[in-house]
């Protein structure tokens, strides 16, 4: 069958070319001032109807020849009546509305707005857009994001996976969700991010020290997902996806819809995703020099099911705009049972009765959400107001059997978490001259985490801090803008004392034994207080925008790095924190030249950076029961590196692009002097291109994308990390629309095959990586989505 569709896809769809043309009226609906695309707009003739996209662009089909008469209307734009005239070689319609007065206020503009308000920031971003998430979805949001120049994953199976920005992950990279910081159980390295990447309309990456805005955890970069547009007065509309992938057997729906008055609107989305183990080219896994045998290339118990619901409610008007939030996301996902531990060898379990039921060891985690924003806009001010609360709750579940003197738990929970954050920004944005734009805030956040199940590796904790900010983004002329700030803050970390739930043995020195309870932690309270700064100049020289930006960023020790003291057995060994780490600084800088014209597009990002003191555990000499004992130490560490990426457009039809990442990290002292660090991803390349056929049958404008991953070797490593060989992976995509409803917008479909080749292959930033588990085999999906 992938035969088959394989070559449907390369070479069959190559007949599209040749379809015959039918009379129809193609245009796009344009803003007339800004010539931005409007979507929305009803175009209405005599016996048809269409609806313009997100692009501006409209289709009407099967139109006979003769004189037609369009009336094209907006809520927030004068309608307008056109003349066409159909018949052969007709050109396409551009319509250019005109905005209301009364309006206006209302009306937002922006493309070319924030496109212009991205090239002054001297900072490195990147935006990534609805259009491009729908277009690259996978099955957790970071996946999505692989993309991305510069960003990559540490996955966990099918449906899991952490960010990784130029090679630093966990608490470095702040994940931002309505001006909120996701606060959940990140430090772990089988964590993955509880969000649902349904309904995301954009996301702006920022690559490079960020504690200036963000604070603590934004010491390599963000990923901000941005609050939805607010719908136009009197609408009402929203979608229906639904996926099916044949790697892992999943089905997966996901409905939203949205609506406003004139002032209320609101917002409501429910996702449900099942799916079973998913599929790798290889039927055999060595681990710890035992193999593994896999039934039907399966990895066992990899399968899952997530449930997600959101519901918003906002107000706006001239002077307020308020939008509440409630999210929660619940899921239940397997882990690989040989990846914990080799107790699976003795197990009563039979992993291979079912591909898609989940056993021991599993987790499951609940993150409840609820955010307000608020915006005041005055004469002189605009206060920004963001508060939020979230609860995440994540029971991790193993076969209970007993360690050293611990005896044979009761139950299956081997550790409960339940952490609650309570966070506050208030920001005021100021114009105190007209070529000055200053910005003062301020950031609260509480966490308290409580701790459950017989197996401890983390004590429960408060963590309190406070930051406060000021920046200033100055006009020097129109193509030269200049930005810096400062920041400060303070925060502490409340360890509470945990002592073992059973008794070990102990030998006195008077050679008699004692049955004590052992203490894992204790009560401690750590202080921590630091300042940021950035600074940065931003020139743009027609089609060029040169930016070169410093910053200096912090990091707090998070519990575990301060206090852990078990055994975790999901890596099998021991680890150690340490009381005595100091937070993390790191200084860098950033360089980015962007070229862009209409047929073209390069660009190169490098950066150089220095951590003063960066956190990691280390493996030592010794052994607890047998268990290597691994303790947090720090290190002075140099890191360099960057991207470049190009994207052009050849003939009228067909587009590439190409880009490349790459990190140098060096230990530069400590036990690991003249290594690199942990995970550190190796030099890969990505090449895309896409055509654009003509209609073919019932597909209307189809497009097929190819993607073709070149990675090099990673020999680069730190000690226990093995090298990974490099690898080549294609994936393609076939995209159209479906005129199924003549009054709705058009069906989008999309059929994408990864892996094309079922290519077995490693990557080095992946959790499953470390115990010779290759990435998936070849996947088939089929995507649906319906507006309405």
């Amino acid at each position: 069958m992938y035969r088959l569709l394989s070559i449907w896809l390369c070479v069959g769809l190559s007949s599209m070319a040749f379809a015959q043309d039918s009379f129809r009226i193609e245009g796009s609906v344009l803003n007339a001032n800004t010539l931005q695309p409007i979507e929305g707009a009803n175009i209405v003739g005599k016996g048809f109807y269409s609806v313009s996209s997100s692009t501006g662009a409209f289709k009407i089909k099967n139109v006979a020849k003769g004189r037609y008469s369009l009336t094209v209307s907006h809520i927030s734009y004068r309608p307008k009546t056109v003349e066409v005239e159909v018949g052969p070689n007709m050109e396409e319609v551009q319509i250019l509305l005109s905005e209301t007065t009364t309006t206006l206020e209302e009306v937002e503009v922006y493309g070319d707005y924030e496109q212009e308000k991205a090239k002054q920031l001297s900072t490195v971003s990147q935006s990534v857009s609805k259009a491009f998430l729908d277009q690259n979805r996978e099955n957790s949001l970071m996946q999505t994001l692989k993309k991305i120049p510069g960003v990559s994953t540490i996955t966990i199976g099918s449906g899991q996976s952490k960010p990784v920005i130029r090679g630093l992950g966990f608490n470095r990279v702040a994940v931002v969700q309505n001006g909120i910081k996701h606060e959940a159980q990140q430090w772990g390295n089988d964590h993955g991010l509880e969000i649902d990447q349904y309904g995301i309309e954009k996301i702006e990456i920022i690559k490079g020290p960020a504690s200036l805005l963000y604070g603590s955890d934004a010491i390599a970069g963000v990923v901000d997902i941005q609050p939805s547009k607010i719908p136009f007065p009197n609408s009402f509309g929203g979608e229906v996806n639904v996926l099916a992938e044949s790697n892992n057997d999943l089905l997966g729906v996901s409905a939203g819809v949205q609506g406003r008055k004139e002032k209320w609107y609101y917002r409501g989305r429910v996702t449900y995703r099942d799916y079973g183990d998913y599929k790798v080219p290889t039927d055999k896994i060595n681990y710890e020099n035992y193999i593994f045998e896999l039934h039907d290339n399966h990895l066992r118990n990899t399968a899952g099911e997530e449930a997600n619901a959101s519901f918003s409610v906002g107000y706006v008007s001239d002077h307020i705009k308020s939008e509440t939030f409630f999210s929660n996301v619940n899921a239940k996902n397997g882990f690989f049972a040989n990846a914990h531990g080799l107790e699976v060898r003795s197990s009563d379990i039979d992993y291979d009765s079912s591909s898609r039921d989940v056993d021991l060891p599993f987790h499951k985690v609940n993150h409840f959400k609820v955010t307000n924003n608020t915006i005041v806009s005055g004469e002189n001010h605009t206060l920004h107001f963001d508060l939020g609360y979230q609860n995440n709750l994540r029971e991790e579940h193993s076969e209970p059997v007993p360690h050293g003197y611990m005896p044979k738990p009761s139950d299956s929970k081997e550790r409960v978490f339940s952490k609650n954050t309570y966070s506050l920004n208030v920001k005021d944005s100021f114009k105190p001259h007209k070529k000055h734009d200053g910005v003062v805030g301020l950031n609260l956040e509480f966490q308290n985490n409580n701790i459950g199940g017989w197996g401890f590796l983390i004590p429960a904790y408060n963590r309190f801090a406070v930051g406060a900010f000021a920046y200033d983004q100055f006009e020097v002329n129109p193509d030269l803008h200049f930005m810096a700030g400062i920041r400060y803050d303070y925060g502490f970390i409340d360890t509470k004392a945990y002592f073992d739930w059973y008794p070990s043995t102990v030998n006195n020195a008077d050679g008699s034994t004692s049955y004590i309870y052992l203490q894992r932690a204790r009560d401690k309270t750590s202080t921590f207080a630091n300042v940021s700064a950035s600074a940065g100049l931003s020139y743009i020289h027609k089609n060029t925008t040169y930016k070169v930006n410093m910053g200096k960023s912090f990091r707090m020790p998070l519990p575990n790095e301060l206090a852990s003291d078990g055994v975790n057995y999901h890596m099998y060994r021991y680890e150690q924190g340490n009381l005595d780490l100091d937070p993390e600084e790191s200084y860098q800088l950033d360089v980015d030249i962007d070229h862009t014209t209409p047929s073209m597009s390069v660009g190169v990002s490098p950066f150089v950076n220095l951590f003063d003191n960066y956190i990691y555990l280390n493996p030592t000499s010794n052994y607890y029961e047998t268990l290597q004992i691994y303790e947090y130490t720090q290190s002075r560490v140099f890191r360099v590196g960057g991207e470049v990426r190009a994207s052009t457009t050849l003939f009228k039809n067909l587009g590439l692009d190409a880009s490349a990442e790459y990190v140098y990290s060096r230990q530069t002292s400590g036990p690991k002097k003249d290594f690199t660090i942990p995970f550190t991803p190796p030099l890969s390349g990505l090449v895309s291109a896409n055509y654009q056929f003509k209609d073919f049958f019932f597909l209307s404008s189809p497009r097929l994308i190819a993607d073709l991953r070149v990675t090099a070797a990673q020999n680069e490593i730190v000690p226990p990390e093995e090298t990974t060989e490099g690898y080549q992976v294609l994936n393609m995509s076939l995209l159209a629309d479906l005129d199924i409803f003549t009054k709705n917008p058009p069906v989008r479909l999309r059929v994408k095959l990864n892996n094309v080749f079922d290519t077995k292959y490693f990557d080095h930033t992946s959790f499953y990586r470390l115990i010779d588990v290759p990435e998936a085999g070849r996947n088939l999906s089929i995507s649906l989505t319906m507006p309405f």
